[in-house]
């Protein structure tokens, strides 16, 4: 049994931080809302408390009971955590004068094995409006900083530790954040840092061949990471039984469809390609509203992998690449009625098509699922792709989409990225792209006057593609690639680059 670690989330935006940081040491963890009842097995190790965007004297605050999980394990307040703990134990918690927000130093006033190897005045983040006045009865200091008397404290006695920061530990300001939650982890819980992608290859492919039995799996497939990955370990544990259709939907970029196809075939994946290219262009003539166009890819790829399962006897079972954050923004933390995100990945096609979930990548993040992806050995071409939209060029041909169109951007887009990647740009981009715009212009070449469409080349540096900054990529960088474009592609004459930042513009341009 894996051990594990449960996450109580208040609402805070800082939660899938803890998470990673968790994960990060080699220890399993899973978020739970406060409200869900949980089923705290011996596999689980201790308990971390999120901070929240409420306060502890809100009417309306979320509330647990701590006193009766500390009598079951070890527990970690973080922010919000820390003082609902106070309060729960008899301590003083009021709405600060000023909002304690951002860097600050932490001065220990006693070494603790919570604090062990953290230098003095390392730099923590805080960021709260309530502030402790009094620890309750029991409870003892072990840090302060310049404005908080109960930056680190704990529950002196013999029962299960009881630790409490006022800081974040999980963010990037925390400079040594990830070693106190590392001390909690291995010392004070035990963990023993044991949860590795191969680890996790081993338990999942056991667990998946027993969820299956001798069922049959269609999935669909897009060349993606999350989807191959996901698709590679059902693989494992069903081999052929597995059926993968990837659809050429005539908005890939230039010979993906062939090139996916053949590194599935390297994986040994029983994938079918299906080339509707012709079907996509039809029910594409005349849009021209983006909304319109990813609603018209999206219902007709519904359809094309509908009538390919259907000719598959006997499928009981779809499998998806959803992942973890997925699910996190598809709970809810306030209760039953409140959705805080419902995305396309939790839940779409088995409503229509009546057939159980296999969702093996579930309670990963990306980085991870990069991870296991490597150590299941698929092509690092693959695992470190850019993100691409899934209605494809189809949003990146402003205006109406047309089989010429496609040609003329596929080609662009084949010399953009080959080039980011011939001068080692690519690693340092989040995501980047040529747009065909609905723009014609007059050029010149040798002695022939040309009109003819312009391309715009888009590259974002972003962490979770939320926000984004354009890429400062180099002139000489830019300029070769607009020479080669123009030079290469017969149909566009002139190159732009776009300097705008998410927000307020988006990454896509539709």
């Amino acid at each position: 049994m894996t051990e594990k670690i449960v996450i109580l989330d208040f609402g805070s935006q800082y939660t899938q931080l803890i998470a990673r940081a968790v994960r990060e040491a080699n220890v399993y963890c899973e978020i739970f809302p406060y409200n869900k009842k949980l089923d705290l097995d011996p596999s689980v190790k201790g308990i971390i408390l999120s901070g929240s965007p409420f306060s502890v004297n809100d009417k309306k605050a979320p509330i647990v009971d701590i006193k009766e999980l500390h009598e079951r394990l070890p527990l970690l307040g973080i922010c919000y955590g820390a003082q609902l703990t106070a309060l729960q134990f008899g301590g003083h918690v009021a709405n600060s004068k000023k909002r304690e927000y951002g860097r600050a130093r932490l001065h220990k006033q006693k070494e603790d094995v919570l604090l062990h190897d953290v230098t003095e005045h390392s730099q923590v983040w805080m960021s709260h409006a309530d502030t402790i006045l009094d620890l309750p009865s029991g409870f003892e200091v072990l840090a302060t900083t310049e404005n908080i008397p109960f930056a680190a404290f704990k529950m002196n006695g013999n029962s299960l530790p009881l630790y409490c920061l006022q800081f974040h530990p999980e963010v990037y300001h925390s400079v040594e954040g990830k070693k106190i939650l590392k001390n909690f982890l291995v010392d004070i819980c035990g963990c023993k840092q044991d949860w590795t992608a191969a680890h996790f290859i081993n338990d999942s492919v056991a667990q998946l061949s027993k969820l299956i039995g001798n069922r049959k799996v269609i999935m669909a497939l897009s060349g993606g990471v999350d989807s191959t990955v996901a698709a590679t370990l059902i693989s494992r544990a069903i081999g052929k039984r597995l059926h993968g259709i990837f659809v050429d939907n005539g908005v890939l970029r230039k010979n993906e469809f062939q090139d996916v196809l053949d590194t599935y075939k390297k994986l040994g994946l029983n994938v079918k390609g299906v080339n509707a290219k012709k079907l996509f262009y039809d029910k594409l003539k005349g849009k021209i509203d983006p909304e319109d166009k990813r609603k018209t890819i999206g219902k007709l790829f519904i359809r094309v992998f509908r009538t390919e399962a259907d000719k598959i006897k006997n499928i009981q079972l779809l499998g998806q690449g959803t992942i973890y954050p997925d699910v996190i923004e598809s709970m809810s933390v306030h209760g039953p009625s409140v959705t805080i995100k419902s995305h396309h990945n939790v839940g779409g096609l088995p409503k229509k098509m009546h057939l159980d979930l296999v969702e093996p990548l579930r309670f990963l993040f990306k980085d991870e699922v990069r991870k296991v992806g490597a150590e299941l050995g698929i092509p690092v071409e693959m695992l470190q792709r850019h993100p691409f939209p899934g209605p494809g060029l189809a949003i990146r041909i402003l205006g109406e989409v047309t089989k010429e169109k496609v040609k003329l951007l596929q080609e662009a887009d084949h010399i953009y990225t080959k080039g980011l990647k011939s001068h080692n740009l690519y690693g340092s981009v989040w995501q980047a792209g040529a747009i065909l715009l609905p723009v014609k212009s007059v050029g010149v070449m040798g002695d022939e006057r040309t009109y003819e469409f312009t391309v715009a080349l888009r590259a974002v540096t972003s962490v979770d593609g939320m926000t984004a900054d354009w890429a400062h990529l180099p002139y000489e960088f830019l300029a070769d690639m607009s020479s080669e474009i123009i030079n290469s592609v017969k149909g566009i004459n002139r190159v732009v680059y776009d300097i705008s930042s998410k927000p307020p513009s988006t990454i896509e341009w539709e």
